[in-house]
């Protein structure tokens, strides 16, 4: 009975995708980049699996590995970046997070410290020029995705759709400042969601939040 055996990597290899997921992880790089540096790495160690096992050279899977997951990688776009940056200095001192998710989301996550006070969907002043700030520049065919969120306090009958108010209140909004209502969803979560105690004010305020997620259509065929 035949028996096949990998051998192991070469000690380039092995450089060259490390080197790949240390840069991936540099702080002064953006996120686009480090997604490509990421991507590449993973295909390249894939590339040469491949290559071998199929009875070609290692180096040359490597390199069309790299490649494709430089691709693969590289899905957070240069508008989605620039987005991202715009966000961070608009709301830069107002308690306001902006991250990417790992499905290549941009999430804005407002507290309830400046977006909504107690048992109430009124859109507080505080919040009104960012979410003006987050309408201005965004392309017409990115998908925006708001989902609202309650505190403890009252019961799900109260805090459900008090929930999708305030996403409502949100899309309402951007609505007005321009952004196509078709392309925009709510949802609202209630208090199941919490990211802080709910036993201090503190952690209820920040439990107390909309959260806006925006990300670009699904490439369709080509």
């Amino acid at each position: 009975m035949n028996k096949t055996f990998l051998r192991p990597a070469s000690p380039a290899l092995v450089a060259t995708v490390a080197a790949a997921l240390l840069l991936g992880g540099c702080a002064n790089m953006s996120e686009r980049q480090k997604g490509t540096a990421v991507g590449a790495g993973i295909g390249a160690g894939v590339g040469a699996v491949i290559g071998k096992t199929t009875g070609g050279k290692a180096g040359t899977g490597a390199v069309v590995g790299g490649a494709i997951g430089a691709v693969a990688g590289n899905l957070w776009s240069k508008r989605m970046e620039d987005k991202r940056r715009e966000m961070e200095q608009a709301t830069a001192g107002t308690g306001v997070t902006v991250a990417r998710t790992d499905d290549n989301q941009l999430r804005v996550n407002l507290p309830g410290d400046i977006s909504f006070d107690t048992g109430r969907s009124n859109i507080r002043p505080d919040m009104a020029p960012i979410l003006s700030k987050f309408a201005q520049g965004l392309d017409g065919s990115m998908n925006v995705q708001i989902t609202g969120h309650t505190d403890s306090q009252g019961s799900d009958a109260i805090n459900n759709p008090l929930s999708k108010d305030r996403a409502d209140a949100v899309r309402d909004y951007l609505v007005a400042q321009g952004v196509p209502a078709t392309r925009i969803s709510t949802v609202g979560r209630g208090e199941h969601q919490p990211i802080a105690d709910n036993a201090t004010a503190e952690g209820r305020a920040k439990n107390r939040r909309v959260e806006i997620f925006l990300r670009e259509p699904a490439k369709t065929g080509g």
